[in-house]
């Protein structure tokens, strides 16, 4: 089997070329080999490699920028995956492609499932649920995998931002009313590989996110109690951290407060039991800095 791979140096990418590789032919393209601000080249890129799994690993997740840079984010987030998503409709190909928890507004407390009404509240939203729609209207055989608050070993994430804050400052604000479940780029991986294994024909979208659920602030302040009993030092305890409304922590694109996603139906469906949220930020946690 041949797989393709988008955005392979990204967090998720990162570990999709390692969980993938075993399973067949990859084919793993970066941004300089498959720059999804010129998209036009996709058709011909997925016809010389002729694929038998597309994997889009590649995505414009600049929440607070898209709301300035729309057209981008729309050209990254939707446009492309329209071309790949034609392109595997013409060579029989599946298409695995990342959403977000961000296509909801975030009412209420219950996890919302695939079946819920969108609403997305900023412009990065939009674009990846006007992703979404153009590869379910292409036709092709495709998984949809929304999933929330990503981190990785590679690139930048919250939890590593957190902890080079409290390095440095006296005092570090972090939200306490939006609520959801850090999920690993590894998870990801893993997932995406063990359905691909045990599930090669499914379809359809799906929720995929660890269990669980936490703040941002309770997010940040297990980090920082993990990273000292690494051995981290910090300036800012993780006691310090003061917690603070979405009201009064201004951004430029609106967060939803409830990102809650129901993972029954990705669970039932492939047979694979989710692992608490904490489990898999410890394990981030002492790759990076365990000695």
């Amino acid at each position: 089997m041949t797989i393709l791979l988008f955005g392979k140096n990204g967090q998720v990418g990162s570990e999709l070329q390692r969980a993938l590789a075993p399973l067949g032919k990859l084919v793993a393209l970066d941004r300089q080999e498959a720059d999804f601000t010129k998209p036009d080249q996709f058709a011909e890129i997925i016809r010389t490699i002729k694929p038998k799994t597309i994997v889009n690993a590649a995505a414009y997740t600049a929440v607070d920028k898209a709301e300035n840079d729309k057209d981008t984010a729309f050209l990254i987030n939707a446009t492309a995956p329209e071309i790949i998503a034609k392109e595997a409709q013409r060579c029989s190909a599946t298409l695995i492609h990342y959403s977000t928890d961000y296509v909801f507004d975030g009412a209420g407390t219950t996890p919302f499932k695939e079946s819920d009404a969108t609403h997305p509240l900023n412009i990065y939203g939009h674009s990846k649920k006007a992703g979404e729609d153009v590869i379910v209207a292409s036709g092709c055989n495709h998984i949809i995998l929304r999933t929330s608050w990503v981190y990785g070993a590679t690139g930048k994430n919250f939890a590593k931002t957190m902890i080079e804050l409290a390095q440095t400052r006296d005092t570090l604000n972090v939200v306490y009313d939006q609520i959801g479940a850090p999920t690993g780029a590894a998870l990801l991986a893993d997932c995406t590989a063990q359905l691909l294994k045990t599930a090669p024909h499914a379809t359809g979208l799906f929720h995929l996110a660890a269990t669980g659920e936490t703040s941002w602030y309770d997010y940040a302040r297990f980090v920082l109690d993990t990273a000292q009993n690494l051995g981290v030092a910090l300036k800012l305890p993780p006691d310090a951290i003061t917690p603070v409304s979405s009201k009064d922590y201004k951004t430029p694109a609106a967060r939803p407060l409830n990102s809650r996603l129901n993972i029954t139906k990705f669970q039932e469906t492939f047979g694979i039991t989710l692992p608490p949220w904490q489990e898999g930020v410890t394990a981030m946690l002492k790759q990076l800095y365990e000695r």
